[in-house]
């Protein structure tokens, strides 16, 4: 009898094609594996499919899409004994290029089948009244969130990582932030916007926190105490030139839990979540992960 493989797709992912996935699946199935495809239509579809597809006991399920199509895939999964692997086919790919995996179809599915799985933490965000949600990659606090909450889903269609620039450029103009507290393991600390990272890349190749791994129990975060527009401008450049953990003004802590009071809005891999205030932890063992 052979291994079965569900791949989950997102035809709507910046470079995703039916192509591409086709070329997956014929690789896969030239290896020995019957392969199940699953294709999303809206928002929240790949959770839904990744919880259907455990009950089938596959051998790895196989998220097809950008970032926020792996985030859906690992909320279906976590906390069960099935294995995820990616095809990174969005708009920035951001932890495909985390965990150094190929941008090519054939690359990305021959690194599926030939790895073990290796078991990784992930963050647990959640708000009073609403289930939580799990994320990989970062929680954003902030400018950062208020930046995703801003973006055109229409422009993002059409230009991709242009959608995020042009939000955050228009954010910048009118931001106008609440002062938030942080709860760090129980310590308080104040600031404006902060990035609650698991991982070390940020929006593609830059880096907030780059301590951060997935393979840790822990997360790092960089509360950024400034609240003019020259202060983000500042915390931009420090980013870009990787320099921003010298600011006098942005504080840089290692952490298992963070609660935040205030009112701001929250993003986590890329995609909008919601308002604080929010409690984030860590989630030890909560994901296996090929790679």
């Amino acid at each position: 009898m052979k291994s079965l493989i569900v791949l989950i797709s997102n035809p709507a992912a910046k470079n995703a094609s039916v192509k591409k996935v086709d070329l997956a699946c014929r690789f896969l199935r030239s290896k020995g594996f019957e392969v199940e495809q699953s294709f999303t239509r809206q928002r929240g579809d790949a959770e839904v499919l990744a919880r259907d597809a455990i009950r089938k006991s596959p051998s790895l399920v196989i998220a097809a899409g950008g970032d926020g199509t792996i985030n859906e895939v690992l909320n279906g999964l976590v906390g069960s004994v099935v294995p995820m692997a990616i095809l990174p086919m969005g708009t920035t790919n951001v932890l495909a290029r985390e965990l150094n995996i190929p941008e090519d179809v054939l690359g990305a599915s021959k690194i599926a089948v030939s790895r073990e799985p290796k078991v990784v933490s992930l963050g647990r965000i959640s708000f009073t009244g609403q289930p939580s949600r799990h994320f990989c990659l970062m929680a954003g606090i902030g400018y950062d969130g208020e930046t995703v909450w801003g973006i055109s889903e229409t422009l993002k269609k059409i230009s991709g990582k242009g959608a995020y620039v042009y939000s955050g450029i228009t954010t910048l103009l009118k931001f106008s932030p609440a002062k938030l507290t942080f709860a760090v393991d129980g310590e308080l600390h104040s600031g404006y916007s902060a990035i609650i990272g698991n991982a070390a890349r940020y929006g593609g190749n830059f880096s907030v926190t780059p301590d951060a791994r997935v393979t840790d129990p822990v997360f790092y975060v960089c509360i950024f105490k400034g609240k003019r527009r020259f202060d983000f401008l500042r915390y931009v450049f420090g980013i870009l030139t990787k320099t921003h953990l010298k600011y006098e003004d942005v504080e840089y802590l290692k952490a298992g839990k963070v609660e935040i009071s205030g009112s701001s809005h929250v993003q986590i891999d890329g995609d909008y979540f919601g308002m604080t205030p929010v409690t984030v932890e860590i989630v030890k063992d909560a994901l296996r992960l090929v790679f």
